[in-house]
């Protein structure tokens, strides 16, 4: 996908799971054999469940935001959304698997399924006011884009925003400044300080169109979602700008032409 976050930060808050599994790769291997060879019985989450999930994550990186907990398809494993990452974690707590599920029988990839599901949730919580909409009267379908405006192919994408609604596609945008929330130094980024002023702007859509033709908007403070939108972005896994999804929670990728996303919606019907 075009783009990726900036700041060290959102870097390593991406990659805590990738930099902590290593060393597990043949403990997880040996879960599985074991999962295969004795049924369990079906799990359930618990007060407990969730207490243990959170405390054996700790052991891998203390900050971890446990988000989602349920049963897992794979016999005795829970599924474990945190951080931005999805994950099976025996019901132990003792072995950890990092990568997608497949169900052979089924053909199908049962992570992507788990996101899409978690996804659509989430984004559900997230009120209209608080997205930069542009929809024709009638639209056939909702996606949902984070974006960022100075991501070039977020600005490539919007320039077809009329054909988009031409094509029965109502776009919502929701801010996800590439470079983070705060430097290093814990100071405002400049782009989430531009997001930030076109989503306190009076008229958000003309100045969203401006601020991406190039266009900054006047310096503007007030309170707005554009942090709580980035954090919701982390917590989805995004981790680059255009990211489309679907009203159904599936990502459709980064910038696509309208022709090319409207074939994928209807994928989805």
């Amino acid at each position: 996908m075009p783009g990726q976050a900036g700041s060290n930060e959102v870097v390593m808050s991406k990659k805590w799971l990738l930099a902590t599994c290593a060393g597990l790769m043949v403990a997880s291997v040996m879960a599985m054999g074991a999962a295969s060879a004795v049924e369990p019985a079906p799990l359930k989450v618990t007060p407990a469940v969730n207490t243990m999930v959170r405390n054996a994550l700790k052991t891998l990186a203390p900050g971890v935001q446990v988000d989602a907990v349920e049963p897992a398809a794979l016999p005795g494993f829970y599924q474990v959304i945190a951080s931005g990452q999805l994950m099976y974690l025996s019901s132990d707590g003792r072995y950890l698997l990092n990568g997608d599920l497949i169900d052979l029988a089924q053909k199908k990839n049962v992570s992507n399924a788990a996101w899409a599901r978690f996804r659509k949730a989430e984004l559900a919580k997230v009120p209209a006011s608080q997205r930069i909409v542009f929809a024709p009267a009638h639209p056939k379908y909702t996606v949902t884009v984070f974006t960022d405006v100075n991501c070039g192919y977020c600005r490539a994408l919007h320039e077809h925003i009329a054909a988009f609604n031409k094509a029965g596609i109502a776009v919502e945008y929701l801010a996800w400044p590439r470079e983070g929330v705060a430097s290093t130094s814990g100071k405002p980024t400049a782009t989430y300080s531009e997001m930030s002023s076109i989503w306190c702007a009076a008229d958000r859509k003309a100045a969203f169109s401006a601020a991406i033709a190039g266009k900054a908007p006047p310096a503007a403070t007030c309170t707005n979602p554009v942090a709580d939108q980035f954090d919701l972005g982390m917590k989805l896994g995004v981790s680059g700008t255009p990211t489309i999804v679907a009203p159904d929670g599936r990502t459709l990728g980064g910038y696509v032409t309208p022709a090319q996303l409207l074939v994928a919606l209807q994928q989805g019907d």
